[in-house]
């Protein structure tokens, strides 16, 4: 199969869950034969262009309005079986675009509901996208918390596929607390629950705290955590193991909906006990392990934006007494620290287990083209060359000059 993904997010290098978890599929699927091709952003000191790696070829666009049509040139010229559209493509001009170009072979991969077009959510409700999502061959979620959610929104069912992206847990895990000493977030940042993890910072002023730049964090946001002598800013790293390995607790006290949360099932692989939010998707992550606090989330954004491009939200005040009770716990008592590494280890490693590799590759060639009155034509005129369309607009022309009349 050919397979063409095309996203708003970067690539090169990968940036959030969502890119690591298609990134996954796609190697997989190189491995396996097929032929992956990636639209995306580019960074502003991108390598190339085009790059090609782990078998797949990205062609990375910095200026946001030339990505519909470095798409559309890559479907008419590579003619793809399937194409993928990832959420993180908030205008969705790339959906728009991959039904005008090739209507039958769309499918969406749903990963964050701030950026579909629907549900309560979304941060751009478009009823125009939302109806072409109802005609795409198919949708597909990482989680049952997801899928539930488009089910009850859209009205779709999903294929609820979860990318292996886990690194191997370290010999040492779980072995004893002293493995690492720091309370670590990754992406601070307003939607993530930056203001819990300062807050905690300020009571825990003895604990050292690491924060991990992502996405989202702004400058106002590193601003605000250098403020603290207890905390540290750290920079993305190429494998998240060699972070977690400085981590005796992970914090990820989300306040937005969460599609899952990778990286809590990332920690807990690892043997290092998770605190976190009850938001969305993380219950299903956390599969039954303790340190879930309810939380007040996100209702509502300023019609502003931030130092990311992203909505800035109105956070509401929380309750940090929980948050405080379960970082004193797990902080002062080694015991209650060994018993929650040992049960999440013990899910993560079940739920790890239990994942196959093939099976985004079985969906997709299981899919049927969707079938309209246009779909036969559609698919003939996307095979043909540049030369070929020229042709067929010139004898289209000639056919469509009036005949003379003699009197």
């Amino acid at each position: 199969m050919r397979i063409l993904l095309a996203s708003n997010a970067t690539y090169v290098p990968p940036r959030g869950g969502s890119t690591r978890s298609n990134l996954v599929w796609l190697r997989a699927l190189a491995q396996a034969g097929h032929d992956c091709r990636v639209v995306s952003a580019a960074e502003e000191d991108a390598p190339a262009p085009v790059v090609e790696r782990d078998g797949v070829q990205f062609h990375c666009v910095r200026e946001p309005a030339e990505r519909p049509a470095s798409l559309r040139r890559q479907i008419e010229s590579w003619n793809p079986d399937w194409v993928l559209i990832s959420s993180e493509d908030l205008g969705h001009i790339l959906l728009r675009q991959a039904f005008n170009t090739a209507p039958s072979r769309v499918v969406y991969i749903a990963h964050t509901p701030q950026f579909f077009p629907f549900g309560p959510e979304s941060w751009h409700k478009d009823d125009a996208a939302t109806r072409l999502l109802h005609s795409v061959a198919g949708v597909v979620v990482i989680g049952h918390s997801m899928a539930d959610y488009v089910k009850r929104h859209l009205g779709l069912d999903s294929a609820v596929i979860h990318p292996n992206i886990y690194e191997s847990p370290t010999a040492s895990s779980a072995a004893a607390p002293s493995q690492g000493n720091a309370v670590t977030m990754i992406n601070p940042c307003a939607v993530k629950g930056i203001s819990i993890f300062t807050a905690l910072a300020d009571r825990f002023p003895s604990i050292p705290f690491r924060a991990l730049r992502g996405w989202g964090t702004t400058a106002a946001d590193a601003e605000m955590l250098a403020r603290r002598p207890n905390v540290t800013i750290a920079e993305p790293v190429a494998g998240i193991g060699e972070e977690l390995a400085r981590a005796r607790v992970l914090l990820m006290p989300s306040l937005w909906f969460e599609g899952f949360g990778l990286i809590v099932m990332e920690a807990m692989l690892q043997g290092i006990p998770v605190v976190s939010s009850d938001s969305g998707g993380l219950l299903e992550a956390k599969q039954g392990t303790g340190h879930v606090i309810p939380v007040r989330p996100i209702k509502s954004y300023r019609r502003e934006y931030d130092g990311r491009h992203m909505p800035m939200a109105e956070v509401p005040p929380q309750d940090l007494d929980p948050w405080v009770d379960s970082l004193e716990l797990l902080l002062r008592s080694d015991e209650a620290w060994h018993r929650e590494s040992r049960a999440a280890k013990t899910v993560a490693t079940a739920f790890v287990n239990s994942l196959d590799t093939r099976a985004f590759e079985r969906m997709l060639s299981g899919l049927e083209p969707m079938k309209g009155p246009e779909t036969a034509v559609r698919r003939r005129l996307d095979a043909l060359t540049t030369e070929q369309r020229a042709q067929l607009v010139r004898k289209l022309r000639e056919a469509s000059k009036p005949a003379c009349v003699s009197s």
